[in-house]
């Protein structure tokens, strides 16, 4: 993400390139963040955030393709990669629920 939020136009700059970075940044630092917490609910609502921080992602993908800055088969690409931590971020966050696991 990181390179694909670089290589967009300097016209992006301030818009969906800064957005797009700090959204990708979000995901992992959540999950820092909320491995220290007390609580495995209150781990879990960091991963949550972690979830929604990933859909901005998409959101933000889905906006570079509209404006022409990459390809369908590119998007196509990174939503896939978006789906699968999607699915996995969902997957950790029930077990935390569930089972109290932590990292």
């Amino acid at each position: 993400m990181r390179k694909l939020a670089k290589d967009l136009p300097e016209s992006e700059r301030f818009l969906l390139r800064d957005q797009m970075s700090r959204a990708a940044d979000s995901i992992c630092l959540n999950i820092a963040e909320g491995s220290n917490k007390l609580s495995d609910i209150e781990f879990s609502k960091y991963l949550n955030t972690s979830e929604t921080s990933l859909e901005e992602v998409v959101c933000c993908l889905d906006l570079i393709l509209d404006d022409g800055h990459i390809a369908e088969t590119q998007f196509e690409g990174y939503l896939r990669e978006a789906e699968d931590l999607g699915s996995q971020l969902v997957a950790f966050g029930k077990k935390v629920r569930k089972q109290g696991i932590r990292l």
